[in-house]
């Protein structure tokens, strides 16, 4: 494990490097990003942060390492979901359908609706929750309010402005590498820990306890909803150049377009683990340093920051909470939509009015309004996440294998097929995860 967690490091900053030296300046820069920082950020939603605050209050710095191990498997896996969608000019739905039995692809498909469905529910609780931590008040009123909100944002406004909206909402996540500054981290016990977890096991805690959370960690990092969401936001990009299937044929654009979507998404993921990174520093620091260790949902974590960490730890810990749970519910319930259109050949996408995409719109619509219905009834948050994480482990391995067919496919991908590299980092990250839904069965 060791030396893949070596191999793959090494591999991702020599890629990094490459990135680095080609990489626009300033304004250029945070033009060309989009999807893939999108993406990221959005990995990082309130039921994430729930899972990564449970390891380190539980494990302390016992489980950096798999944030460690993810981070290049989740570029390589989702830079090929980016690259299919912009090379067939088809999101990822529609293209398993090309591949797949009608059964599996809908089978699928509806399986990923009712995960992200009951993700939504856990991530609208966990705003108003947060919230109320806040403001006091009716936690059902916000509850109702988020998810309003969320439907509205997706209804109302232009492609255009919703992806600007999202972008500034990823600032939100700014928010915890705050936190980080304000503890003291013993950096170098967290090294040692994190490289050698095996000889600083926690008491009171079991190997099935640690499994499960390992396998709660590379389910949170990698989800089938993200693979959904950047392709399509691809397909999106193209679909507002109406000289891009010419472009695309011509060998010099077509390398510059790929190369930004590397870029997009190794910057993505990269934050989007260095986020997680410092919940989990900050958790262990403030948290199991101090004797609590029985964390179940992003609320309470920031709740108990409050008497060791101070107000300031807390408010902003809270309000990152809310602030990713607004990038991300619109993620999830639009993956969703993407996903059920595109198997069905209805018309998609945010650029596009309700009244030329119903179908595409009414998905969101209810997966959005039974995601708040759900939480009004004050859906078991715990009991969400386990489903929600089972459901993903289920879709998520055929999912990849698809994909991978898919991006090795010269009849679908053409000259663009991925490289030996990129073949090594997706075929890695789907063993990876299969390796995952195993122990999330067996524990």
């Amino acid at each position: 494990m060791q030396q893949l967690i070596v191999r793959n490091l090494f591999l991702a900053a020599r890629t990094l490097a490459s990135i680095r030296r080609q990489l626009p300046d300033g304004k250029d820069l945070a033009r060309r990003l989009g999807p893939g920082l999108i993406t990221g950020a959005a990995d990082d939603d309130p039921s994430g942060i729930a899972t990564y605050s449970q390891a380190g209050s539980q494990f302390r710095f016992g489980l950096v390492w798999t944030l460690l191990l993810t981070t290049p498997l989740m570029i390589g896996i989702q830079m090929l979901s980016a690259r299919i969608g912009w090379v067939t000019g088809q999101g990822l739905g529609a293209n398993i359908a090309r591949v797949c039995p009608r059964w599996l692809t809908m089978s699928l498909v509806a399986l990923l609706v009712v995960a992200n469905t009951i993700n939504i529910a856990a991530d609208i609780g966990a705003m108003a929750e947060a919230a109320h931590l806040l403001l006091a008040g009716k936690q059902q009123l916000y509850v109702l309010a988020f998810g309003l909100l969320c439907v509205l944002g997706q209804l109302l406004f232009s492609y255009e402005r919703s992806v600007r909206i999202l972008k500034w909402l990823t600032l939100a996540l700014f928010a915890y590498f705050a936190v980080v500054l304000v503890v003291q981290v013993p950096w170098r016990r967290a090294t040692v820990e994190s490289l050698q977890p095996w000889r600083f096991f926690p008491e009171g805690t079991s190997v099935g306890d640690y499994a499960s959370m390992v396998v709660a960690m590379l389910g949170t990092t990698i989800s089938p909803y993200l693979f959904f969401w950047q392709a399509s936001q691809e397909v999106e990009d193209g679909l507002r150049r109406p000289d891009e299937a010419t472009l695309r044929s011509q060998p010099a654009y077509a390398r510059e377009h790929l190369f930004r979507i590397k870029a997009d998404t190794y910057v993505g993921m990269l934050f989007s683990n260095a986020i997680a990174l410092c919940i989990v520093l900050a958790t262990a620091v403030t948290l199991n340093l101090h004797g609590i260790t029985n964390i179940q949902t992003s609320s309470q974590a920031a709740e108990a920051l409050r008497p060791v960490a101070g107000d300031f730890a807390f408010g902003i810990f809270a309000l990152g909470i809310i602030g990713t749970g607004l990038l991300a519910v619109p993620v999830l319930a639009g993956s969703a939509a993407y996903a059920v259109s595109e198997v069905f050949g209805w018309r998609s996408g945010l650029s596009r009015g309700f009244h030329e995409a119903r179908g595409f719109y009414l998905i969101i619509i209810a997966a959005t309004g039974i995601g708040t219905l759900m939480s009004v009834f004050e859906l078991d948050p715990i009991r969400a996440l386990v489903w929600s994480a089972i459901v993903n482990g289920v879709i998520s391995v055929p999912i990849m294998v698809v994909m991978m067919w898919i991006g090795q496919s010269r009849r679908l991908m053409g000259d663009w097929t991925i490289s030996p590299r990129h073949r090594f980092f997706g075929w890695s990250a789907t063993l990876v995860m299969a390796v995952a839904v195993l122990a999330m069965l067996a524990t």
